[in-house]
């Protein structure tokens, strides 16, 4: 069994997968996507979105780490393939899932749903520009504004030569709306012979140990329910208990430690307020908390607000 970490664009940097690799049995973790156009693009690119890559291509704790790129055009998707793979990302990882408007209307992501054979063609490309020791890789979604090309795309992807195939088991259109379709992935799963790898509706222990079921795959990958449940993925392998609000407070705090300590620090406020969005789905004290976050718009207050918070679960204890 294997459990990755989604590449979420926006949400799990390289502080994220810092935080959650060290409480989590991650098997691997995928970056947000490298945007590529028509260039080759500079090494500090790769660095500045994958720091890992100065440690050997791993976190401090000692997952792997995968560089995800995103584009529309083989030739130059082959040569940004290479350089990740060349600069210490564990193999590459193409995006053709990525739902967000301003991607699919410059011709990347999700829209690339609509054209298998030019699927076919960046992976294929990218697979013969990679080392046949490192993996080539591709996420992608059911569909675009259906799900009447979920196979093709699929075969697009295996007959390029990929490594293995990652799904999120809905379309384009259907965003992240509930539910996640894994019967499509199933049929995938028995029809090629590369690992597949299961993405959608997990949150739970329980949700993955079903989508195992009906997908029969032995590789889950998870996104949103990883940050709502900080050791998910713990919980998952290793049978432990989900963190408790009291945990997570501190694990927020420790994070905020890290954030303001590092080059990102004026995101902060946003940063942890995003973070508490995802929260409340699986702790009530994190929707109350979140309420009096909202209106502090300056570092000092939010921390103050949760150093406060935390003071007051350890007099209640």
């Amino acid at each position: 069994m294997r459990i990755i970490l989604a590449p979420m664009e926006g949400v799990v940097d390289h502080l994220m997968r810092e935080i959650l690799s060290a409480i989590n049995p991650y098997d691997l973790l995928v970056t947000e996507f490298v945007r590529v156009v028509d260039q080759l693009l500079p090494e500090k690119v790769y660095y500045r979105l994958c720091p890992e890559l100065l440690q050997g291509g791993t976190t401090r704790a000692g997952t792997p780490v995968r560089v995800q790129i995103l584009g529309q055009e083989p030739g130059w998707m082959a040569e940004n393939a290479a350089r990740a793979v060349a600069l210490g990302s564990k193999g590459v990882d193409a995006n053709f899932g990525c739902p967000a408007k301003m991607v699919n209307r410059s011709k990347g992501g999700a829209v690339l749903l609509q054209y298998p054979e030019l699927i076919h063609d960046i992976v294929k490309a990218m697979r013969d520009a990679v080392p046949d020791t490192q993996p080539v890789t591709a996420k992608i979604r059911l569909g675009y504004e259906d799900k009447s090309l979920f196979m093709e795309n699929a075969l697009a992807v295996y007959e390029a030569g990929a490594t293995e195939l990652a799904i999120h088991a809905r379309s384009k259109v259907d965003g992240y709306k509930p539910p996640a379709y894994w019967e499509y992935i199933t049929e995938v799963r028995e029809r090629l012979p590369i690992p597949v790898i299961a993405n959608g509706e997990i949150w739970s222990r329980e949700d993955a140990e079903r989508c195992m079921q009906v997908t029969g795959c032995d590789s889950i990958m998870i996104g949103r329910g990883a940050i709502s449940l900080p050791n998910l993925a713990a919980t998952i392998k290793d049978c432990v208990s989900p963190y408790n609000w009291e945990q997570t407070l501190g694990l927020m705090l420790d994070y905020t430690a890290q954030e303001l300590s590092g080059h990102k620090s004026d995101y902060y406020p946003a940063r942890i307020k995003q973070w508490f969005s995802y929260l409340n789905r699986q702790y009530p004290e994190a929707d109350a908390l979140f309420r009096e976050l909202r209106i502090h718009k300056t570092t000092d207050a939010i921390v103050a607000e949760l150093q406060s918070a935390q003071a007051k679960l350890h007099q209640a204890g």
